[in-house]
């Protein structure tokens, strides 16, 4: 039998641990340790019942029993901290709670070679297996292009939190065969195949791309071109742009998915139904939102999900000013979202929330720290660039701040929530006191929706400092149509620390009431 979690493929026949290309030395007593607790998963197993699994009933202490489940986290990647995958429950034993997918050895067969009828359980989380990529050079010597694309890709996409992501050993088992999609999730258990090819020839290079669902339902496709000065350079670039329209349709595919599921109530179908809610920036959204986030924590507490988006509800409440109690709630905020960090300290999510909410508060320092920590982690992330981009420019650095928001938009060009980018863009632009650019930025935001004050208050006081009377006019008057309540010393008080004087002066020059 052989399991597949996270980056590893644990093969009992073979009594082999591998972990991405490499295998992982284990001791004997390691790996049955490791192996009843992956076999029990669907419970919890008491201390007793691995002494009598795995030392036949002698006398052990209670330090060679933690000895070993050390050695077993460490082998996984997991450790006593993170409690990824080996979750200790005091005073009642160990459960293995990584997602886990089942195949069998076919005898004779190559190893790896997947027997079709165990095929293993589709995880809850979106899974997707990146296949080997062929080579169309004609050249056998470029094999190592396309493998080593497919190397990043999958390396790329196993940072993304949201996806499951098989390891290459498995994928590669693939290599050299025709294959059907339908076929390759039925044996590797995933929703998502990835299919590629790469062509090289007169100094340019194309990759062409295509994702379809273990149904058969045809996803995206796509290719890319460049020039082959420098290779690596490329390959970078393909990767991140093939990394950058995979994740986002994916899991909007997985939105979809759940919204056609409404009597779903597993824990991870209840977050994403929650993530539109908490996107519609709206009381209402954000109250629904966090209604079904609360609902996935009662089935798993410690769902590192539900977690960051419970988190992410409190601190828009008390950031947008709808918290009844906005002490406490903030305080419950951070709580959930270093809770998400505590299941998965790479969560970028989780890290970018973090500094945006220090960023609100006044703590630069950790805002600027949290931010970083988020684009180390998924350096493929536009969320991450995004929010590192508001919190830089809060913090005073607006060229760092732009540089930022230009990373997120070149990362995902087609994001739903690109306004908000542009909008953050433009309140950069105007403290820099570019407002050409401003303008530009502000009406690239406005053609996205047009429901949001902030958007029109960039594009207003940047016509007004172009001295664009006429136009700021007319800017305004959208402003005011929306929000005809709207004063610049309660807007300035309630905006926090994103407001600077450029952008105030502006708003004043168009006749925007005090």
């Amino acid at each position: 039998m052989r399991y597949f979690f996270e980056d590893c493929v644990f093969n009992t026949a073979r009594r082999e641990l591998h972990r991405g290309a490499d295998v992982v030395s284990i001791a004997p007593q390691t790996f049955d340790f490791l192996h009843y607790l992956i076999r029990n998963r669907g419970r919890v197993v008491s201390k007793d019942e691995l002494i009598d699994a795995i030392w036949k009933r002698r006398a052990v202490s209670d330090a060679a029993l933690t000895t070993r489940l050390n050695a077993a986290r460490s082998a996984i990647g997991d450790s006593g901290e993170e409690q990824r995958l080996i979750k200790t429950l005091p005073r009642k034993g160990f459960r293995f709670v990584g997602q886990v997918r089942e195949a069998r050895e076919v005898a004779g067969s190559v190893p790896g070679q997947a027997e079709a009828e165990s095929a293993p359980a589709v995880p809850d989380r979106p899974s997707i297996a990146v296949l080997p990529f062929e080579n169309l050079s004609g050249d056998p010597e470029q094999e190592y292009f396309a493998d080593g694309m497919v190397d990043e890709i999958t390396t790329a996409l196993s940072r993304f939190r949201s996806l499951f992501v098989v390891g290459r050993n498995s994928s590669f088992t693939y290599k050299g065969k025709a294959v059907d999609s339908k076929q390759v999730g039925h044996e590797l258990g995933v929703r998502y195949v990835l299919e590629g090819s790469v062509r090289k020839a007169d100094g340019k290079v194309r990759i062409i791309g295509q994702i379809d669902a273990a149904t058969g339902v045809h996803l995206w496709a796509d290719r890319f071109e460049g020039d082959l000065g420098d290779i690596f350079t490329l390959q970078d670039r393909m990767t991140e742009c093939v990394v950058a329209a995979i994740e986002p349709k994916v899991f909007q595919t997985e939105i979809d998915l759940a919204a056609r599921r409404p009597n779903s109530f597993s824990a991870y179908d209840l977050c994403l139904r929650a993530v539109p809610h908490l996107y519609s920036f709206t009381r209402g959204g954000s109250a629904e939102a966090l209604r079904l986030a609360s609902r996935a924590l009662e089935i798993d507490p410690r769902y590192g999900f539900a977690a960051r988006v419970a988190g992410s509800c409190h601190i828009q409440n008390v950031t947008r000013r709808w918290a009844i109690d906005p002490k406490s709630e903030f305080i419950e905020g951070l709580r959930l979202l270093q809770l998400a960090l505590s299941i998965d300290g790479n969560d970028h999510i989780a890290l970018s929330m973090l500094g945006y909410a220090a960023a609100w508060s006044g703590d630069f320092d950790t805002a600027r720290e949290m931010v970083d920590r988020a684009i180390c982690s998924n350096p493929n992330a536009a969320f991450a660039w995004s929010t590192r981009g508001w919190t830089y420019q809060v913090t005073g650095n607006p060229e760092e701040a732009i540089r930022s928001f230009e990373r997120a938009v070149l990362l995902s060009p087609f994001d739903p929530m690109l306004f908000a980018t542009f909008t953050e863009m433009a309140v950069a632009l105007i403290g820099l006191g570019r407002f050409d650019e401003a303008v530009v930025a502000a009406k690239k935001a406005l053609s996205q929706t047009q429901i949001f004050v902030r958007p029109y208050c960039c594009l207003t006081a940047a016509l007004a400092h172009l001295g664009r009377e006429a136009e700021a006019r007319d800017a305004a008057a959208r402003l005011l149509e929306l929000k005809p309540d709207f004063r610049i010393s309660e807007w300035a008080a309630r905006s926090g620390p994103r407001t600077h004087q450029m952008f105030i002066d502006g708003l004043r020059k168009a006749g925007i009431p005090k």
